[in-house]
């Protein structure tokens, strides 16, 4: 990078105003795309300073956050394992950013997230690779199934969380043609055991990723009345009158019943 360009682009990004680091990542993203990998590594480091910027704090700055996460997602293939470490960073927003631009970076990512999962011991690291792995929207990402299909009986409170939502993130982006039988009924029995977990949290996100699979075609007509039951069951809405008692599950099963009304 020129030394003067990489001064302007510093000046910006060391900016308190929005405007001018916007304009700082405009100036970054122009750069980027003319650069080698080795030379683009300072300029993610000054781009990704703003993982750790935290939104409550600065609200003003949530769609500079959104713009550096994609500035990283474009950099290229090389930066997948600079990123991927970046999920050991010790900070939950910069590592979730981190998960994010892995994310917009897309097939590229997964073998890489894979590889990081299997070798990773650490439960709290394993979520986050999944999570990332969530983020990526490539039918691809059928290649993790088994991984999220693990993880969502983990013992582990975060990893099962993770995975029950990463499932249905996975069905979003494969089509219904690429899903084998066997792979879309283990993800609904793996969804329907995780109805029943103790977490408020886990349950509704079992309910949100069952939506997603009704929604995008992968459940069969019994599949969609059975869903449909238990979203008015936890609801309240059936003869029972009886209901789950964590409202952001309910909420759930509203949605969800959005995608079967016709049945």
């Amino acid at each position: 990078m020129p030394e003067i360009a990489k001064h302007a682009i510093e000046d910006l990004l060391a900016s308190t105003n929005p405007e001018e680091i916007r304009q700082g990542l405009k100036l970054a993203r122009v750069k980027a795309a003319t650069m080698p990998p080795r030379e683009a590594q300072p300029l993610f480091e000054m781009v990704s300073a703003f993982f750790y910027i935290d939104p409550l704090d600065r609200p003003d700055l949530v769609p500079v956050i959104n713009e550096a996460i994609t500035l990283v997602g474009s950099l290229g293939t090389w930066i997948v394992p600079v990123l991927v470490e970046h999920l050991d960073a010790g900070d939950l927003k910069a590592q979730m950013a981190a998960a994010q631009a892995l994310g917009r970076i897309g097939e590229p990512a997964i073998e890489p997230l894979m590889t990081a999962y299997e070798s990773s011991p650490d439960s709290a690291r394993r979520a986050f690779v999944l999570y990332a792995l969530g983020m990526v929207k490539s039918p691809g990402i059928i290649r993790a199934a088994h991984l999220a299909l693990e993880a969502a009986e983990s013992p582990d409170l975060e990893l099962r969380d993770t995975a029950t939502r990463a499932i249905g993130r996975f069905v979003e982006s494969i089509p219904v043609p690429q899903l084998s039988e066997e792979l879309r009924r283990q993800f609904i029995i793996a969804l329907h055991k995780n109805l029943a977990d103790p977490r408020h949290g886990i349950r509704a996100k079992a309910v949100r990723s069952l939506g997603k699979l009704a929604k995008h075609g992968h459940m069969s007509a019994k599949e969609r009345q059975t869903l449909k039951a238990t979203c008015l069951l936890l609801t309240g809405k059936d003869e029972n009158f009886e209901w789950d008692r964590a409202y952001i599950v309910r909420k759930e099963a509203e949605e969800a019943l959005q995608y079967l009304q016709q049945e």
